[in-house]
């Protein structure tokens, strides 16, 4: 549905950049042999020749449309040169176009604001870029003005007998003009010059509409092509609008539009002048009603989105004719192709430009067969998106049979047979794409290593992982895991909400922070414990627990504190394997501290647990051998400087039920008695506390 937004203002400089058939220039620059001759990029589907996707210029001057296919065209022309789409898992494969928009996107944001519409489309917000020229450097004060933009076409410019170059000459150099004409000049002149430096950098051209708003400079890009641009000033906004087909509005080539021409007999955008703002509200709603009167008058208020990356990834097929599919298996086979490809999408996201999607969707169109009555409305279906190929495919499937039994059910009819439905058409997407929050580090920055052999092995696994700390290995492919528990199927909608708070790491924090998430719950951790667990090395020692996913090697280490243990629920340990784990917690606590006997360190406070235990023994050396090493001379007395209250301090750091009485044994007796005792003063203190009054809380009278 149309959203009417007021306009900031009738100053802004906006462009709208449009590839030239782009399929096909992307082809001549592959094969330099098509230039010059007809060509057109046709479907992977060899019927007939193939669709046709896109139509060279040169073949569109012998009359080769689109809605034709090969072996039509090349009735028109035979001279054209059809060059198949590339094909993967049996669909087209628009990769190298959408590679190719990257390059066109990365050189036309060097200046102002830029939003990435489609593969082939771009908006640029130039207002602060124009306005700049115009205060320094204001085209009235230039000696020459670029070839190219010279050739621009100004709507409602007279020629006077002049020639279309000279009179768009005098309109730059206007001194007299309006300032939002001015800086609709400073904004050609800009986009003039970038036009040009994509030709140069990729061999590409472009087409430009320059305007007030996006929904102008739209309209403008598609006057005059290829290879040149237009701009709308002001006062020929009314003369554009006046006689353009309702239709060619964006927006309105649908249901809307038909109900425009049918109910109010609307042809044109200017016909539209004669209805109240009122009139279309009560026909249409406040806010469409709203909306038709500001089109009317060439008002916009549609921000440019500061967007280089697509809000969305999606992978779909058609199934027309005979081609749809009629069975589950079918449905499935074609389910599973699509989701491989929107997976590869997924990371490659993930990995270049550090962004996760939150949304799983599947879209279908279909009919009944033998059923006059279909809608041929096949629900849309979403859930939270959890990565991994087997993930996505699995989700899909669920959400396509959730669609199916609503389809059913809603022309009151019974699946009994596979052949009472066929689908025409298949999609999955994947939206809700938002960047990695900074900050969010692998878990493996956190802890200490002393071993150097380990060290790089953990900063190269560290490079997947420092900005998604949260994923973890899917154990399929590359992929990543993101939800953890089965998805949540609901109807696709705007009032979905984007609730999905992630896992996250702060290095700032002392300890792990688990941030809020409506999927990753308690509900996980109790359907199943096995997924986190204690491992031991040859040592003894045990390491950090790690949340991983089934059959992953590449895991995301965390280590998991009794809060933790807690957070995850009463059924992820039994008593016996709590039991074990406060006692190798206990363990590594005490035994850390006697890591080396001659370095003279003194052992860090408890809320930083770096879990060193590893490295204790990593001189060869145990940690008996440790202990046993004598210090004399100097040395010993600058360690002994302060160190028993440091040890002192350490003890009641820790609480009576963190320490293993089978380790405690094992120590001197002089530091067994020091432990006691420091857990006599912690009993002790409780005990005050509990006994404290109200008083407690007030600080005494000072006597005046």
């Amino acid at each position: 549905m149309p959203v009417a937004r007021p306009e900031s203002s009738d100053s802004r400089v906006i462009a709208h950049i449009d590839m030239d058939c782009f399929y096909v220039q992307v082809e001549q620059r592959k094969q330099p042999t098509l230039r010059g001759h007809p060509t057109a990029v046709v479907q992977y589907n060899s019927w007939k020749g193939g669709g046709l996707i896109a139509v060279g210029y040169e073949a569109r001057k012998y009359g080769v449309k689109r809605s034709m296919r090969g072996d039509e065209a090349k009735k028109v022309c035979p001279d054209i040169q059809l060059v198949q789409v590339p094909v993967a898992r049996g669909k087209a494969d628009l990769t190298v176009y959408r590679d190719a928009g990257s390059e066109v996107v990365s050189i036309l944001s060097r200046k102002g604001r830029c939003e990435r519409a489609s593969i082939d489309e771009v908006y640029l917000d130039l207002t602060e870029v124009a306005e700049t020229m115009l205060a320094e450097n204001p085209p009235g004060r230039l000696e020459t003005i670029s070839e190219e933009a010279l050739k621009s076409h100004v709507l409602g410019l007279q020629l006077d007998g002049s020639s279309n170059q000279d009179s768009v000459k005098k309109w730059f150099y206007m001194s007299d003009a309006d300032r939002r004409d001015k800086l609709l000049a400073c904004g050609a002149l800009i986009v003039a010059e970038l036009r040009l430096e994509v030709l140069k950098e990729t061999e590409y051209t472009c087409s430009a509409g320059i305007a007030h708003n996006k929904m102008l400079a739209k309209l403008a890009s598609g006057m005059n092509k290829p290879a040149q641009q237009t701009v709308v000033p002001l006062s020929s906004v009314s003369t554009l609008l006046e006689s353009l087909p309702i239709k060619k509005m964006k927006q309105l080539g649908g249901k809307l539009g038909n109900s425009l021409q049918a109910d109010l007999c609307v042809d044109t955008v200017g016909d539209l002048l004669q209805f109240s703002e009122d009139k279309l509200q009560e026909r249409y709603g406040i806010n469409t009603g709203t909306w038709l009167w500001n089109i009317a008058r060439g008002i916009c208020g549609e921000e440019v989105e500061g967007r280089l990356l697509p809000k969305s990834h999606g992978s779909g097929k058609t199934f027309p004719g005979r081609q749809a599919l009629k069975t589950i298996s079918s449905v499935q086979k074609w389910i599973y192709e699509l989701c491989e490809e929107l997976s590869e999408r997924l990371v490659r996201d993930l990995e270049q430009n550090k962004r996760i999607a939150h949304t799983l969707t599947l879209h279908a169109s279909a009919h009944k067969l033998n059923d006059s009555e279909s809608l041929k409305k096949f629900p849309s279906k979403s859930c939270p998106l959890r990565y991994g190929i087997a993930k996505i495919q699995e989700d899909a499937v669920n959400l396509f049979h959730a669609g199916l039994r609503e389809y059913i059910g809603i022309h009151h009819a019974k699946m009994k047979q596979h052949n009472e439905w066929a689908i025409t058409g298949l999609s999955v997407s994947a939206s809700k794409i938002v960047a990695i929050p900074s900050g969010t580090h692998s878990i493996t920055k956190y802890f200490g290593n002393k071993n150097q052999t380990s060290s790089s092995t953990l900063e190269s696994n560290d490079i997947h992982t420092q900005d998604a700390a949260y994923l973890s290995s899917s154990g399929i492919g590359s992929s990543v895991e993101l939800h953890l528990s089965e998805p949540n199927i609901a109807n696709y909608g705007d009032e979905a909400s984007d609730n999905h708070d992630m896992p996250c790491f702060n290095p700032d924090e002392d300890e792990t922070e688990v941030c809020k998430d409506s999927v990753f719950t308690t509900k996980f951790a109790e359907q199943d414990p096995t997924l986190f667990g204690m491992k031991e090395q040859s040592n003894g020692i045990p390491e950090e627990i790690s949340l991983s996913c089934s059959g992953s090697d590449n895991v995301l280490g965390s280590k998991v504190t009794q809060s933790k243990m807690d957070f995850l629920g009463p059924g992820l340990k039994s008593e016996k394997q709590k039991r074990k784990f406060e006692k190798e917690k206990g363990t590594s606590s005490i035994l850390k501290y006697f890591a080396s006997g001659n370095s003279c360190s003194f052992p860090e406070p408890h809320h930083v647990k770096t879990s060193q235990a590893s490295g204790a023994s990593s001189s060869g050396m145990s940690v008996q051998e440790n202990q046993q090493q004598p210090m004399t001379g100097t040395t010993l007395n600058k360690c002994n400087l302060g160190q028993d209250d440091l040890r002192r301090d350490t003890w009641r750091s820790y609480k009576s039920d963190e320490i293993d009485p089978s380790v405690l044994k094992e120590l001197p007796p002089e530091i067994q008695a020091e432990v006691r005792a420091s857990f006599q003063t912690q009993k002790r203190a409780n005990i005050v506390k509990r006994r404290s009054s109200i008083d407690h809380y007030f600080s005494p009278t000072t006597n005046s």
